[in-house]
Formats: structure tokens, sequence, C-alpha cells
């Protein structure tokens, strides 16, 4: 590539993210594809599935890629989770593949939440959640490569951070962490928080609300639609992280 700037041009490498679109299939049918990063793809499908309440409280038995065949032949961009026929029949979630959010219409939004209950726990220290973003950063190998990635990441009561995915679709990172913490059995978090890179919208809040994560915490500022779903929630959600201040709605 050809860098431009005041000095002129010059040519130098470059270190480029990958997009890949992901199938995520619930015991044998196709549900939903994404956009995503390539990494950790278990982690994602589940956590997908949990946060559209389609594995219904079913235990995940397996997790594999491509059931018809051959992985390689599908490049490893099919993932079948497996709840031995327990989980509700899926109702596909299919329409044009992207790495942003892909909610669409009200009736999508309000079956989101309505099967969720409110959540009680405490708040986190304000400047705490303040402090996150920059530990979150110095953890993020993809971006510092590539500079085209988000962050997702698990901290506790005294600042410490667990888990940190990064994607190139904000809700992906949520995922996956949703699904790492499933498959190893440690949710609900009422004692962890999440933060999530960009701003927070209505799918980061219901993403954390479905994994029992009752603080979320971003570094730009919420959408109208976050803010009430937090409400709605009983979730601590703080974010616009400006010079060691932060806001809390």
């Amino acid at each position: 590539m050809q860098r431009h700037g005041p000095a002129g041009h010059r040519r130098r490498p470059d270190d480029l993210i990958v997009e890949e679109p992901l199938s995520i299939q619930l015991d044998g049918t196709l549900v939903a594809t994404t956009m995503r990063t390539p990494g950790n793809d278990y982690e994602l499908a589940v956590g997908f599935l949990h946060a559209e309440g389609m594995l219904g409280g079913a235990k995940v038995i397996g997790v594999r890629y491509c059931a018809d065949g051959p992985a390689v032949e599908t490049e490893f961009n099919v993932v079948t989770v497996d709840t031995g026929g327990k989980a509700p029949e899926p109702t596909p979630r299919l329409g044009s593949t992207s790495s942003s959010c892909g909610l669409c219409g009200a009736d999508a939004i309000d079956e989101l939440t309505d099967r969720l209950t409110p959540l009680a726990s405490e708040p986190f220290d304000p400047m705490l959640l303040a402090s996150v973003a920059d530990q979150v950063r110095a953890r993020q190998d993809l971006f510092a490569k590539t500079g085209a990635v988000h962050a997702a990441a698990t901290f506790d009561r005294d600042g410490a951070i667990h888990l940190v995915r990064e994607d190139i679709g904000r809700h992906n990172a949520v995922d996956k962490i949703v699904g790492r913490m499933l498959l190893d059995g440690t949710m609900p978090t009422p004692d962890l928080g999440l933060y999530v890179s960009g701003r927070a919208s209505f799918e980061m809040v219901q993403k954390a609300w479905a994994g029992g994560f009752g603080t979320v915490v971003s570094v730009s500022a919420p959408s109208a639609l976050a803010v009430e779903t937090a409400h709605a929630g009983g979730l601590q959600l703080a974010g616009f992280i400006r010079d060691g201040e932060i806001n809390v709605y």
C-alpha cells in the first residue's frame, strides 16, 4: 500500500484483518450467517445461539466444523452446535451477511428482551470502569496490527481483565465471550462486567443481559434504545470515556 502525507508518499507493507462468512447450524439446521474474523468460531456460534434464545436452556453437547463432510471443503466456515435435539426447533435468522448488528424490526427486538428477567447486581465503581479501556487496549493484539477490529472483555470488581476477544464485528466479539463462558459453565456473571469497544448499541446491551452481565461499559456513547434496554434489564450502563471521565446512564 502507499502511505500519503505532508512529506510525500511511500510504499510499505500493511497487515489487513481477515473477514469471512461463518454459517451457524443448530442440530443440523442452518440458522444464520455472519461475517467474522476467523478464530474462536465455536465460541461465536454458541454465544450467538444463546443470545438469540435458540438454545432454550438446552445443554451444548458438541460443537464441530461442518456436519456434512470434511471441514476443509467448507474452508472452516460452517459450525454446527449440537444439543442432541433438546433445543427448540430453530427459527432461522437469515439475510444478507454482515459484520454489523443484524436486527430488524420492533418485533425482533421485543422477542429478544421479553424472555429475559431483570438482573439484580451491585453496580461497579464508575472510576474503575473508566480505567478498563486502557487495560483492554493493551491486550488487543489484532487491533495493534491492523487497526480494524473491535474488542469485548470481561473484568472483575478489582479491575482485573479476564477474557478478551477481538473480531471485525462488535457483536461477534461479545458472542465469543459469552460462548466461552457458557462452554466453561461460568455463567451467570453477576460479579463480572462486560467491556465493548465502540458504541453501546441495543444489541450489545441485550447480549450482555442474556449473558448475565449486570454492568456494561463502552468506549463511546450508547444509543437511546440501549439506555432504555439497560434500565429495563437492571443493568448499569456506562460509556463515553474521555480523559479519565465516564458517563453513567
